[in-house]
């Protein structure tokens, strides 16, 4: 078999096993979507019920419960950061079922939460499979002195 006719049929392969893979993404549902703001998921909160959602918000203060018997974490989440000052608002109620949550995850942390909305007992309930928290931005530029002062001699 000539040089061109392996190169041609590893080529195929690796088409097949792309095209294959990105129709099962698309399957799913989730490829395109990359999360949504508390607000936007309780607008359309009924149609997302047993769907796989991703939802950005902000970890509520006080809210983190941990269940060492049942292996869970139950927290909420609200729209706006807890340290901004505003009001609560609709807040979203999550287990997560595991411990081990991200280092960063506390109260006020950046999270998204993938999983799905259920009904349980006539309310509503995330039941996240991955929690991801962001890390704080400790970079931000600080106002500095718009003159350096200078030395006279």
């Amino acid at each position: 078999m000539s040089k061109g006719v392996q190169i041609a049929i590893g080529a195929t392969a690796i088409a097949l096993l792309l095209g294959w893979y990105g129709m099962s993404q698309v399957d799913e549902g989730l490829s395109f979507q990359y999360f949504q703001d508390l607000n936007e998921f309780h607008a359309s909160a009924s149609e997302m019920v047993g769907r796989s959602a991703r939802v950005h918000g902000y970890v509520a203060n006080e809210s983190i419960e941990r269940d060492l018997d049942a292996k869970l974490v139950r927290f909420a989440v609200q729209n706006n950061p807890p340290h901004a000052g505003g009001p609560v608002g609709e807040t979203l109620s999550v287990v997560y079922d595991s411990l081990e949550t991200p280092d960063l995850f506390k109260d006020g942390a950046e999270v998204v939460v993938e999983g799905q909305l259920v009904l349980a007992s006539g309310t509503r309930l995330f039941e996240a499979n991955n929690v991801m928290a962001k890390c704080p931005s400790k970079f931000e530029a600080q106002a500095g002195p718009s003159a350096e002062p200078s030395i006279e001699l």
